[in-house]
């Protein structure tokens, strides 16, 4: 009933256990706190929290319009309502090295499990598209130094984003990565990589775990957990396909109200009300107080 029982840090305890296990951790993108909440039920490992997911629920492209407070109060409405780890995506930490660490804390008292500082240019944009800028090493390491020396909580991970491969090639990437790990990143997110050989080339090259980046319709190909496995990867996350498939059904619902007045032939693909019911614990908030939740699930 309401909000998850596990604390924040036994979260990051357990997320960094697990890392440290070798285990590889699937995290599909929560687009809302109740997907996050089945996301947890149909058993996956972890939740990520997409900024780009984030930016088109408030109908905006992702190029840099969403703004920490909007971020920071998203994630703290996703981490709370599951018992797994949380990994968000905090950009470029919105600002100077200065700005970075206070969104790492603003991040950490959100109850994220972890988080991800991006080492493009400050506004950015979606990192599948053209025309990506990303700042000098300098810039880019001094952003993950300030968000190793912002956090409180040691368990929080820190993990460093690089853009360069789309940019300047594989081979920066590499060196970028190796920079960014010796700056003191938890963990590497190499974007955009274009085959599973890429994949591996930077895994051998580090000594931390590394994230793939599985969206649709991106510059990627769509690999599967057991390939990305079999190179080393140890995060997987498919940050947009939720937010994806619910936005595809929703328009294929208006298509049908549009042409028959009528959504009488969809209900088999739709989630049935008990089913809903018992997702968000109707039952347990029921007896917590049945002088105020007091009903019948029908079917």
């Amino acid at each position: 009933m309401l909000y998850s029982s596990v604390p924040a840090h036994e979260k990051r305890a357990a997320f960094r256990a697990r890392l440290a296990s070798g285990e590889l951790i699937r995290m599909p993108g929560a687009f809302n706190p109740l997907s996050a909440r089945l996301i947890e039920r149909k058993g996956f490992e972890g939740v990520y929290i997409s900024g780009a997911v984030l930016s088109a629920e408030l109908g905006l492209p992702d190029i840099g319009l969403t703004t920490q407070t909007e971020v920071a109060g998203r994630s703290a409405q996703i981490a709370r309502m599951t018992d797994l780890p949380a990994l968000v995506d905090a950009d470029t930490g919105f600002g100077e090295p200065m700005n970075v660490a206070r969104t790492v804390q603003t991040l950490e008292d959100a109850g994220v499990a972890g988080l991800h500082i991006e080492d493009q240019v400050n506004p950015k944009r979606c990192g599948h598209l053209d025309g990506k800028q990303v700042v000098d090493e300098d810039t880019a390491l001094k952003r993950i130094r300030a968000a190793v020396d912002a956090r409180r909580d040691a368990n929080l991970l820190i993990m460093a984003r690089t853009d360069i491969r789309a940019v300047e090639g594989l081979g920066a990437a590499i060196d970028r990565a190796k920079a960014l790990v010796d700056a003191g990143a938890d963990a590497l997110f190499p974007e955009a990589m274009a085959d599973l050989s890429e994949f591996e080339a930077v895994r051998k090259a580090v000594d931390v775990p590394v994230l793939a980046n599985m969206t649709e319709f991106g510059k990627s190909e769509l690999f599967t957990v057991d390939q990305l496995r079999d190179v080393g990867v140890n995060i997987v996350i498919w940050p947009v396909s939720l937010l994806r498939l619910a936005m595809g059904a929703a328009e294929r619902g208006l298509d049908q109200l549009l042409s028959e007045g009528t959504l009488e032939p969809m209900l088999g693909s739709m989630q049935h009300r008990a089913d809903l019911y018992d997702l968000i614990d109707y039952e347990g908030y029921n007896a917590f107080d049945t002088s105020v939740y007091n009903f019948e699930v029908r079917r």
